[in-house]
């Protein structure tokens, strides 16, 4: 239904992608790239459900938060948890995506990334939450494929395009062509799954208890999934679960690769089952454009080299791969006209923004 203010407010908003991820949301704003890149972290307090910190400030209180007072991701595996932590986790960077231009009730367009494998219901509970958190329209678009945009990939094109999106929740694989999706797979196991493998690594070698910080700190400095041409070392701390008290061991590359190695084949399997059902000229296509690594975790030492061994095709890293996905959904409302047929809706037709006919 138009709405008379929505449309006036909207003359002074923004247009803006999102990349609503589980570890961390970017922001991209139409003609200025990426403005927010922070955490997806709220911090809560406990009984009333009050929020009191978002995004960098909120994740600087995880694990030092008193009784009352939680510190959660309201998103899950790609998916919303929370529903109403996740409305005003929005509606705070929509706002601050606005903040220089003094709009109290900004309304902006919206490009909002999603797992390419979510129920209709997830995708509502996406739509839902930026509508309430002020925009005026919402549209959605699978990740893989904004990904592809975002890496300057020609998705509208007759050719072959694979591209893997490696996040923190979820991970995301997708051959394309000519604006469509041919082939996708999407597994909950991602940069999340990698952290708590080495948790449970440290834990069952060393009865040593480390946090999720730690995991992930360790996973970025020495993390890897292809022998290095130098192996390093790292010193974590955490507490003895034998003894209680705080312990600090020195973890090798090649044990953390050991750690790691169950998600990485996991995501490799994912990769092949994909080429295993996508059609042989394609595949043909893909031997010239090779397979496109993006998202955060992508990012992993060694990994592309893993997936071009594995697979027999060359894999590359996108350059800025953890922002592809903000820069392809920002991109698709710059060229609204062209892009418009690679967005999704409720009822998977690819018409204007979703639920708004």
């Amino acid at each position: 239904m138009f709405n008379p203010i929505d449309a006036f407010l909207g003359l002074f908003s923004l247009d803006i992608g999102i990349d609503l991820g589980t570890a961390n949301t970017l922001v991209y704003v139409r003609g200025k790239g990426i403005v927010i890149n922070e955490p997806s972290w709220v911090a809560v307090e406990r009984k009333s459900r009050k929020v009191l910190a978002i995004g960098a400030e909120a994740k600087e209180m995880v694990g030092r938060t008193p009784e009352n007072i939680i510190a959660i991701r309201p998103m899950r595996d790609g998916v919303i948890s929370e529903f109403e932590v996740t409305e005003a986790m929005l509606d705070y960077f929509i706002k601050k995506a606005h903040s220089q231009l003094m709009l109290p009730f900004p309304r902006p367009r919206v490009v909002v990334g999603i797992p390419s494998g979510v129920t209709e219901v997830e995708k509502r509970a996406v739509y839902d939450a930026a509508l309430s958190a002020g925009a005026r329209e919402v549209f959605l678009i699978e990740e893989p494929m904004a990904a592809a945009i975002g890496a300057g990939l020609p998705v509208t094109e007759a050719r072959g395009i694979m591209v893997v999106d490696i996040g923190g929740g979820t991970t995301e694989v997708g051959v394309f062509c000519l604006g469509g999706i041919v082939v996708s797979r999407s597994l909950r196991i991602a940069g999340d799954e990698m952290d708590e493998d080495l948790i449970q690594y440290a834990r069952q070698k060393y009865n040593l208890y480390i946090g999720e910080w730690m995991a992930e700190r360790t996973k970025i400095a020495v993390g890897s999934a292809f022998p290095l041409s130098e192996e390093m070392t790292m010193t974590i701390r955490g507490r003895n679960l034998v003894t209680g008290l705080p312990e600090e061991i020195e973890i090798s590359s090649i044990e953390v690769r050991e750690a790691l190695s169950g998600s990485v084949d996991i995501i490799l399997d994912a990769i092949r089952d994909t080429l295993d059902d996508t059609p042989p000229e394609l595949v043909s296509d893909l031997m010239e454009t090779g397979i496109c690594m993006a998202g955060g975790s992508s990012q992993l030492k060694g990994l592309a080299e893993r997936v071009s061994e594995e697979v027999n095709i060359r894999a590359w890293v996108a350059q800025d791969s953890m922002t592809c996905v903000a820069r392809g959904a920002g991109k698709v409302l710059e060229e609204l006209d062209t892009l418009r047929e690679v967005l999704v809706s409720s009822d998977d037709r690819r018409p204007a923004p979703f639920g708004r006919l």
